[in-house]
């Protein structure tokens, strides 16, 4: 079994525009392909897992997900950078497009995504890391069992009390991906 890194994608990885899912859009948020490259040289796997529910909101399509995935892949390999998977969850409760419509395990903060990525590629959950830039990147980790859950502040906004929930923040990914390598965040109690 080995470690993860598992990282939500918008305000993370790529720069969070509402919705993003357009290739002319893709930007990367400064120092997170060196981050990622970091954290892969240290030994981590890296597994996105990403809430898409534009798609189930009707504002873009499965095939737009994954033209934008599949450009990001090329972006990140071009720096050397490899991830071990890209997971998504389309779904939502009350979505426009009715085949999305449904409560479902893999939308955070429930910890579907994780856990899928932790059986197929024997991910060794307590010695992994979650980081997002919300709260409920924070709770996904938590209900999967992940060793460290940690906040960037690159995304969204952080609400009151947030970071308190994380076992650390950090201004981004690359600020995280050092502490991280460095063994600077501890493991929650």
């Amino acid at each position: 079994m080995r470690r993860a890194v598992f990282l939500d994608r918008d305000g993370v990885i790529t720069v969070d525009r509402g919705y993003t899912h357009r290739v002319e859009d893709f930007e990367l948020v400064p120092g997170s392909a060196q981050a990622l490259a970091l954290l892969q040289r240290a030994g981590w796997r890296l597994v996105v897992v990403t809430n898409q529910s534009g798609i189930a909101r009707g504002l873009y399509t499965s095939e737009d997900y994954e033209r934008f995935t599949a450009h990001m892949r090329a972006a990140l390999a071009s720096e050397g950078v490899r991830f071990d998977a890209v997971l998504h969850c389309p779904h939502l409760p009350d979505a426009t497009v009715a085949s999305y419509r449904q409560a479902c395990d893999c939308r955070k903060p429930a910890p579907g995504m994780l856990l899928r990525a932790a059986r197929e590629w024997s991910i060794d959950l307590p010695a992994s890391a979650m980081i997002g830039d919300r709260l409920s990147d924070v709770q996904a980790g938590r209900s999967a069992g992940v060793g460290r859950c940690l906040l960037v502040r690159s995304g969204q906004p952080l609400r009151d009390g947030d970071e308190q929930q994380a076992d650390a923040a950090y201004a981004d990914l690359a600020e995280c991906a050092q502490a991280l390598v460095r063994g600077d965040t501890a493991p929650a109690q």
